[in-house]
Protein backbone atom coordinates (compact mmCIF):
# COMPACT_ATOMS: atom_id res chain seq x y z
CA UNK A 1 0.00 0.00 0.00
CA UNK A 2 3.01 2.55 0.82
CA UNK A 3 4.41 1.77 -2.68
CA UNK A 4 1.12 2.68 -4.82
CA UNK A 5 0.78 6.07 -2.08
CA UNK A 6 4.46 6.88 -2.96
CA UNK A 7 3.77 6.48 -6.79
CA UNK A 8 0.57 8.38 -6.83
CA UNK A 9 2.48 10.94 -4.57
CA UNK A 10 5.18 11.48 -7.03
CA UNK A 11 2.94 11.13 -10.15
CA UNK A 12 0.67 13.99 -8.46
CA UNK A 13 4.19 16.05 -7.67
CA UNK A 14 4.98 15.69 -11.25
CA UNK A 15 2.23 16.58 -13.14
CA UNK A 16 1.40 20.02 -11.18
CA UNK A 17 4.79 21.42 -11.94
CA UNK A 18 4.24 20.31 -15.86
CA UNK A 19 1.52 22.75 -15.33
CA UNK A 20 2.71 25.80 -13.79
CA UNK A 21 5.61 25.44 -16.29
CA UNK A 22 3.33 26.31 -19.47
CA UNK A 23 2.50 29.90 -17.81
CA UNK A 24 6.34 30.13 -16.82
CA UNK A 25 7.59 29.42 -20.53
CA UNK A 26 7.82 33.14 -21.60
CA UNK A 27 11.12 33.94 -19.09
CA UNK A 28 10.53 36.71 -16.89
CA UNK A 29 12.01 40.64 -16.93
CA UNK A 30 13.55 40.09 -13.51
CA UNK A 31 16.62 37.70 -13.53
CA UNK A 32 15.74 35.77 -10.36
CA UNK A 33 12.94 34.98 -11.08
CA UNK A 34 14.22 33.45 -14.30
CA UNK A 35 16.35 31.06 -11.74
CA UNK A 36 13.19 30.46 -9.83
CA UNK A 37 11.39 29.52 -13.45
CA UNK A 38 14.68 27.54 -14.41
CA UNK A 39 14.47 25.87 -10.68
CA UNK A 40 11.21 24.83 -11.16
CA UNK A 41 11.68 23.58 -14.53
CA UNK A 42 14.66 21.54 -12.80
CA UNK A 43 12.52 19.73 -9.84
CA UNK A 44 9.85 18.92 -12.61
CA UNK A 45 12.00 16.69 -14.35
CA UNK A 46 13.61 15.16 -11.57
CA UNK A 47 10.19 14.44 -10.06
CA UNK A 48 9.06 13.41 -13.64
CA UNK A 49 12.33 10.67 -13.93
CA UNK A 50 11.20 9.50 -10.48
CA UNK A 51 7.76 8.87 -11.57
CA UNK A 52 9.06 6.90 -14.50
CA UNK A 53 11.59 4.71 -12.46
CA UNK A 54 8.70 3.80 -10.32
CA UNK A 55 6.13 2.90 -12.71
CA UNK A 56 9.44 0.83 -13.96
CA UNK A 57 9.95 -0.81 -11.28
CA UNK A 58 6.06 -1.86 -11.04
CA UNK A 59 5.77 -2.71 -14.31
CA UNK A 60 8.58 -5.53 -13.17
CA UNK A 61 7.23 -6.38 -10.24
CA UNK A 62 3.90 -6.82 -12.03
CA UNK A 63 5.51 -9.17 -14.63
CA UNK A 64 7.06 -11.26 -11.90
CA UNK A 65 3.67 -11.64 -10.28
CA UNK A 66 2.09 -12.54 -13.43
CA UNK A 67 4.43 -15.18 -14.29
CA UNK A 68 4.45 -16.68 -10.91
CA UNK A 69 0.41 -17.23 -10.78
CA UNK A 70 0.94 -18.49 -14.53
CA UNK A 71 2.81 -21.23 -13.07
CA UNK A 72 0.68 -22.07 -10.05
CA UNK A 73 -1.69 -21.76 -12.28
CA UNK A 74 -0.54 -24.58 -14.84
CA UNK A 75 0.69 -26.88 -12.01
CA UNK A 76 -3.10 -26.82 -10.60
CA UNK A 77 -4.47 -27.70 -13.91
CA UNK A 78 -1.92 -30.49 -14.73
CA UNK A 79 -2.81 -31.96 -11.28
CA UNK A 80 -6.50 -31.50 -11.75
CA UNK A 81 -5.96 -33.56 -15.16
CA UNK A 82 -4.29 -36.06 -13.83
CA UNK A 83 -6.98 -36.68 -11.38
CA UNK A 84 -10.07 -36.71 -13.51
CA UNK A 85 -7.87 -38.87 -15.65
CA UNK A 86 -7.23 -41.72 -12.36
CA UNK A 87 -11.20 -41.07 -11.94
CA UNK A 88 -12.19 -41.52 -15.53
CA UNK A 89 -9.88 -44.76 -14.97
CA UNK A 90 -11.32 -46.32 -12.01
CA UNK A 91 -14.79 -45.46 -13.46
CA UNK A 92 -14.29 -47.56 -16.38
CA UNK A 93 -13.08 -50.51 -14.78
CA UNK A 94 -16.01 -50.10 -11.96
CA UNK A 95 -18.42 -49.99 -14.59
CA UNK A 96 -16.67 -53.50 -16.18
CA UNK A 97 -16.64 -55.04 -12.76
CA UNK A 98 -13.22 -55.10 -12.09
CA UNK A 99 -11.58 -53.73 -8.78
CA UNK A 100 -8.55 -51.23 -8.89
CA UNK A 101 -6.11 -51.11 -6.24
CA UNK A 102 -6.01 -47.43 -4.93
CA UNK A 103 -2.53 -46.22 -5.19
CA UNK A 104 -1.20 -43.89 -2.61
CA UNK A 105 -1.13 -40.33 -3.55
CA UNK A 106 1.69 -39.19 -4.94
CA UNK A 107 3.47 -36.50 -2.87
CA UNK A 108 3.53 -32.65 -5.00
CA UNK A 109 7.45 -32.29 -4.84
CA UNK A 110 7.92 -28.62 -6.15
CA UNK A 111 11.66 -27.16 -6.58
CA UNK A 112 12.63 -24.07 -5.13
CA UNK A 113 12.20 -20.74 -6.99
CA UNK A 114 15.47 -18.86 -7.30
CA UNK A 115 14.13 -15.99 -5.75
CA UNK A 116 12.70 -17.98 -2.41
CA UNK A 117 16.28 -19.88 -2.19
CA UNK A 118 17.77 -19.99 1.49
CA UNK A 119 21.27 -17.50 0.91
CA UNK A 120 24.30 -18.71 2.04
Amino acid sequence: MNRHFSLAAALSLALWPVCTLRAADDPPADPSLARVSDTVKHDAKVVADAAKEGAKQVAVAAKEVAHEVAATTKEGAQEVAATAKRGTERAKAAVNGEKTPTPPAKPVHKPPSPEKTPSP
